[in-house]
C-alpha cells in the first residue's frame, strides 16, 4: 500500500499478521526493509521479493501518486 500523504523515501507498507515498511529502492538500489513488526522472517522475505519483482511499477506509482497529491 502507498499512502497519499506519505513522505520520502519512496516506500510501501505491507500488512499481514503485522506490518512492514519497505523502501522501494531504484537507481540500481535493491529494496530494503525499513521496519517490520509482527511479520515472520518468511513474510518479510516475501515482501522484499514482491517489491523487488515490481520495483519499476511501484516507483512509477509512487511518483504518480505524490506528484498528483502536491
Amino acid at each position: 500500500m502507498i499512502f497519499l500523504d506519505d513522505h520520502a523515501p519512496a516506500h510501501v507498507h505491507v500488512f499481514g499478521d503485522g506490518e512492514a515498511k519497505v523502501e522501494i529502492g531504484g537507481d540500481g538500489r535493491s529494496p530494503r526493509m525499513i521496519y517490520a513488526e509482527g511479520l515472520s522472517g518468511a513474510m518479510q522475505r516475501r515482501a522484499l521479493a514482491a517489491v523487488a519483482q515490481n520495483q519499476t511499477m511501484l516507483l512509477m506509482k509512487w511518483v504518480e501518486i505524490h506528484d498528483r497529491a502536491d
